[in-house]
């Protein structure tokens, strides 16, 4: 019936063209959409091979079709003329979009794409013998109002050779192997009851799945223009739907969209499938909650938190027992990192919604960002080691009043905005899981965190019974708070490190350089201070003029890569599956140089000589994914592990899928994987 549906609206089409647009409707002008065989490796390896693609360029308002194109439209047909030991396996499509045009849905690309196919290369073919590919094809393009059938005769002159591949090629099949689905290694089950197809899915309940849409791969299975109803129920993702006419029963194969252009390949028998129940949501919003507060809770104790949490707890030694002072205070400095929290979870949720490949941490991916925060943290650590004063952080003056107020809450914002990257122990999963719930839910979770990451002050503020524990004033007050500025100091020390590591040698250098500059002026405002002079606002646009020069003469471009060691492979999706299917033993893990929790982990377990040794004997290959600078391959491979953030650890065993390992590694732990 497909075939009459698109001979009928071409011919609808048509009726209402004059004989000359008619006649260039079929072949008559250039296609509209252009066809391009190209390879990943223009010299495919002799028992080996390449991957090869078809790569469609849709003209505005025209569309191609998915392998099972819907209601209406017919998928490409490709005749192949290979020679001797050549062969060419099944055509790959991406996960396709959705176009509802007079009630019939369609499985469409609206943009550039590209179908996929694995070239290989007998063994016994010489290095150095030509292997032209010809490929005759044939598709369909069509606009909401009409259907144009379009072929070509696309070529491939390509020369048996090592496989070697262009940066620029490796990169655009990487684009294009992104967007095909993969498989979901767990089996769904079906089951068809009064006219309804109900599907239940095993996906994780931290998974990120959003716009969710079933593809089904044979007809029959369910009527395609139907609204697909989705729920999710602990680790269990279910669909109901109208089931189609003539179906044949038995395994079926299906696309499962879980985003844009992401998905998987699931594989569902006949079976029970449970009753949906909405307590899953609820349970999965409690856990993130959960999650966040303690996540929060635990940034307490990162080093450039502490040190301005052991202010707050001086200024309330100072306050004395002026409870309306202490939790005016305190209810300033919790808005402030809750505020911020939201800020920076509202941004990620509305970068992700347009497109943007981003995770937990994102504003840490911008070298600029990193300097803004190294001239911050130096300014806040000379300030605490006594340069210059500033009210805002200083021992206690300007407790009472506006300028308190206004200095906790800026206190607070900076807290949460240098706090908040690293995914620590519980908040890995709680920001995976926020991407996934409807939106208020999601800003709920972010606001959890920020509650955390104050909850210690405010219950210094709250409970007179801790606050009395609190030293009484006195001298100490301001030795304690010159030994508070180690901890800022280190941290603009880690800055620097990480700005170095995103624009290498000359990167760090200007934000030394800058922080040196900023240091001096701090200095020449503190001696008029001490003298009772002003110059506080001239300091202050000074130091944003040094800074928005020094953002200027930044490098533009990241420095090149350079391999951690012979046993240590970069991330790469194509490696690893190479790696599954020839049963070797991986373990993989993804980390930032902005990640304290990485860092640690990496120092105290993973670049150790018993577990280089224990997975040396073991034949393990070691691959790491490196997040510091923003990386789409990445961030799509998290988002499939159901994470927003780092630090993730997988390891596959040979044979099986991966096991997440715990956030908080030691040598016996990994040890132990190869026994």
């Amino acid at each position: 019936m497909r075939i009459f549906q698109v001979i009928l609206m071409t011919l609808a089409w048509l009726a209402a063209l004059s004989p000359a647009q008619a006649q260039g409707a079929f072949g008559g002008g250039p296609a509209h959409i252009a066809a391009q065989l190209v390879a990943e490796s223009a010299a495919p390896r002799p028992g080996e091979g390449t991957t090869i693609a078809f790569a469609m360029i849709p003209e505005s308002g025209w569309h191609g079709y998915w392998e099972n194109p819907g209601d209406a439209g017919l998928g490409m047909t490709v005749d192949w003329t290979l020679p001797r030991g050549v062969s060419v396996g099944p055509l790959r499509y991406p996960v396709p979009e959705t176009l509802l045009i007079s009630g019939l849905m369609n499985h469409v690309y609206e943009g550039p794409y590209g179908v996929l196919a694995t070239l290989k290369v007998a063994p016994g073919i010489a290095p150095g013998t030509r292997l032209p590919v010809r490929a005759k094809a044939q598709w369909l393009a069509c606009t909401d109002k009409v259907c144009v059938p379009e072929s070509g005769e696309l070529t491939l002159e390509l020369v048996a050779g090592d496989g070697t591949v262009s940066a620029a090629d490796r990169m655009r099949f990487d684009g294009w192997r992104t967007h095909l689905p993969r498989p979901l290694g767990s089996q769904a089950s079906y089951a068809v009851k009064d006219g309804k197809l109900r599907l239940s899915v095993p996906f994780p309940a931290s998974a990120q799945a959003s716009d969710i849409h079933l593809f089904p791969l044979a007809e029959g299975l369910a009527r395609y223009a139907a609204p697909q109803t989705v729920t999710r129920d602990g680790d269990t993702l279910r669909i109901e739907t109208d089931a189609g006419e003539g179906g044949k029963g038995g395994t079926v194969q299906a696309v499962l969209r879980t985003g844009d252009h992401v998905g998987f390949l699931l594989t569902a028998k006949p079976g029970a499938v449970a009753g949906v129940s909405g307590g899953g949501q609820w349970s999965a919003i409690f856990a993130a909650l959960g999650g966040a507060l303690l996540g929060g809770l635990l940034l307490n104790i990162m080093p450039c938190v502490f040190p301005i949490l052991g202010l707050k707890a001086m200024k309330l030694a100072k306050a004395g027992g002026d409870e309306r002072t202490v939790r005016r205070e305190a209810l300033a400095y919790t808005l402030g990192v809750i505020v911020t929290c939201l800020a920076l979870g509202g941004a990620l949720l509305a970068l992700r919604a347009a497109g943007g490949a981003v995770g937990w941490a994102f504003q840490l991916q911008d070298p600029r960002i990193i300097l803004a925060l190294l001239l911050l943290v130096t300014g806040i650590a000379f300030n605490l080691a006594g340069l210059f004063d500033l009210s805002a952080y200083g021992g206690g003056e300007g407790l009472a009043g506006k300028g308190g107020v206004a200095g906790s809450f800026w206190t607070g914002a900076l807290v949460a905005f240098v706090a908040t990257p690293c995914a620590g122990p519980f908040m890995a999963a709680a920001m995976g899981a926020a991407l996934l719930l409807p939106l208020a839910a999601a800003l709920a979770v972010f606001a959890g965190l920020g509650l955390g990451l104050a909850l210690p002050f405010l219950l210094l503020a709250y409970v007179p019974a801790l606050r009395k524990r609190l030293p009484k004033p006195g001298g100490w007050m301001g030795r304690f708070q010159k030994i508070l500025a180690i901890p800022m100091f280190l941290t603009a020390l880690g800055l620097a490190w990480l700005l170095g590591q995103q624009r290498g040698v000359s990167g760090m250098t200007i934000g030394l350089a800058a922080a040196l500059l900023l240091a001096l002026l701090l200095w020449w405002l503190g001696g008029r201070q001490r003298l009772g002079k002003g110059g506080g606002w001239i300091a202050a646009i000074a130091g944003l003029a040094l800074m928005a020069g020094a953002a200027y003469a930044l490098p533009t471009r990241a420095p090149a890569a350079v391999e951690k060691g012979d046993s240590t492979v970069h991330f790469d999706v194509a490696k690893l599956a190479e790696l599954r299917t020839a049963n070797k033993p991986v373990f993989l893990y993804f980390t930032a140089d902005w990640c304290l929790t990485c860092k640690a982990n990496e120092a105290a377990a993973i670049d150790r000589a018993e577990t280089r040794a224990a997975f040396d004997k073991g034949g393990v290959t070691v691959m790491v994914g490196d997040w510091t600078n923003a990386d789409p391959a990445i961030t799509r491979f998290l988002e499939g592990q159901g994470r927003s953030g780092v630090p993730l650890y997988l390891f596959y065993a040979p044979g099986k899928e991966a096991v997440t390992l715990p956030q908080l590694l030691t040598p016996a732990t990994l040890a132990g994987l190869v026994r």
